[in-house]
């Protein structure tokens, strides 16, 4: 299992910028991807970001590309998402997640693919 824990949310106004970290711990070495999701106050749980651990390929959510980077720190076993341009939108509580099975590569970017969890940072966007 891996262990995740995420940093960096907060209140901020519409256009400005956040960035958040995820910390991973545990049995890191397995890890295949790592990514991004959001779950916003009445909706369901979404896929944002996600990096590949080996060769740093990204994937994004249409609704975020063009604003938000996802990069990772092999070394420090974190990954990161720079959020720019930021809307209220945007508001959500940001979820960081790990595949240490590949599973990404038979489910792609749904949540089945990921299986160890962050607890979750709020993201608030003001207009």
């Amino acid at each position: 299992q891996v262990q995740l824990v995420e940093s960096g949310g907060g209140l901020v106004q519409a256009g400005g910028s956040l960035r958040l970290s995820c910390a991973a711990s545990g049995r890191t070495f397995s890890t295949s991807a790592m990514g991004w999701f959001r779950q916003a106050p009445g909706k369901e749980r979404e896929f944002v970001s996600a990096i590949y651990w080996s060769n740093g390929g990204t994937y994004y959510a249409d609704s975020v590309k063009g604003r938000f980077t996802i990069s990772r720190d092999n070394a420090q076993n974190t990954v990161y998402l720079q959020m720019n341009g930021l809307k209220p939108e945007d508001t959500a509580v940001y979820y960081c997640a790990a595949d240490t099975t590949g599973s990404i590569y038979r489910w792609g970017y749904r949540e089945a693919a990921f299986g160890s969890w962050g607890q979750g940072t709020q993201v608030t966007v003001s207009s």
